[in-house]
C-alpha cells in the first residue's frame, strides 16, 4: 500500500512538474505533436455562427435539420401613377372658329329690294344693321353680313375706292401696334405678308387715302359683331364676290 501510495504521489509530481517547467529557447525546435484538421474546414466556422464549439479532428454532422424561417408576403403598396406634367400653354385648349353653319342665316349673301337713289356699282354699309348692300340696279341690290368697328372705333361718311388687292399684306398703323401691346398685351407684326393666316383675309378694296379698308376675314365667326378697329369685314367668299362686281373709283357710303 505505502509502495501503491508512492508511486501516485510521484507521479502527480512528474505531471505536475510537466506543467510547471519553465520553457527554454530551443525547445521551439522541438518535435511538436501533429495537428488534427478536421475533413470538414468548415465545419468550426459553421459551429461558431451557430453559437457552438466545433470539437478538434471531428466533423459535426446536425442531426435535425435547420430550419428556415418562412417569408411573410409583405402586401405591396400601389403606386400611385405619376401624373404627366405638361407645359400649360402648349395644353390649353385651342379656341375651334365657329362653322358657317353657325352664322345667322340672314348674314349670308342674297338679293333684296333696293328703292334707292343710288346708281348701279354704289356700295352702302349700315353700321347698325351690320349690312353691306352692292347697288345692281332695276331695283335690286346684293347684300352680304359684315362685321364693323367696336365701340370707339366706328365712323361715317363718303369715300371711294382707291385701290383693290387679292390676298393682300397687312401693315398695322404704330398707334394699333401700341395700343394693343397696352391693353392686351399682344405683340403686332411691323407687317405680315398676305395668306390665309393674314386677318385681311382673301380680298381688299381700300377705302380713299384713310387706313380703313372693306376686307376677308380669317375669322368668319365675328360677322353680324362689333369686332373691328374700324375696317368693315366680310367672309372670304363674300368680299371675293363683292371684288369682283366693284369697281375702282366706286363710291362707299358708310352710315
Amino acid at each position: 500500500m505505502k509502495k501503491c501510495a508512492f508511486l501516485l504521489l510521484s507521479g502527480a509530481a512528474l505531471s505536475l512538474a510537466s506543467f510547471t517547467a519553465p520553457a527554454y529557447a530551443g525547445d521551439r525546435y522541438g518535435q511538436r505533436p501533429p495537428v488534427v484538421l478536421s475533413p470538414d474546414l468548415s465545419a468550426p466556422w459553421v459551429m461558431q455562427l451557430g453559437g457552438q464549439a466545433a470539437p478538434r479532428g471531428g466533423v459535426v454532422y446536425r442531426t435535425k435539420p435547420r430550419t428556415k424561417r418562412a417569408l411573410v408576403a409583405q402586401p405591396r403598396t400601389h403606386r400611385a401613377e405619376p401624373r404627366r406634367v405638361t407645359n400649360v400653354a402648349l395644353a390649353a385648349p385651342r379656341i375651334k372658329p365657329k362653322p358657317a353653319s353657325q352664322l345667322d342665316p340672314k348674314f349670308l349673301p342674297q338679293t333684296v329690294s333696293y328703292d334707292g337713289n343710288q346708281k348701279p356699282g354704289t356700295i352702302i354699309i349700315d353700321t347698325n344693321q351690320r349690312f353691306l348692300y352692292y347697288v345692281m340696279g332695276n331695283g335690286q341690290a346684293r347684300r352680304y353680313g359684315v362685321g364693323v368697328g367696336k365701340e370707339g372705333f366706328g365712323w361715317s361718311g363718303t369715300e371711294k375706292i382707291s385701290r383693290k388687292a387679292e390676298w393682300p399684306g397687312w401693315t398695322p398703323p404704330a398707334e394699333m401696334i401700341k395700343r394693343v401691346r397696352e391693353k392686351e398685351g399682344r405683340i403686332l407684326p411691323v407687317h405680315m405678308k398676305g395668306g390665309p393666316e393674314n386677318p385681311l383675309g382673301a380680298r381688299a378694296l381700300y377705302l380713299g387715302s384713310t387706313l380703313y379698308r372693306i376686307h376677308g376675314t380669317n375669322q368668319p365667326w365675328t360677322i353680324g359683331r362689333a369686332v373691328s378697329s374700324g375696317c368693315i369685314r366680310m367672309r372670304n367668299e363674300d368680299v371675293t364676290d363683292l371684288y369682283e362686281r366693284a369697281k375702282v373709283g366706286a363710291k362707299v357710303i358708310v352710315m
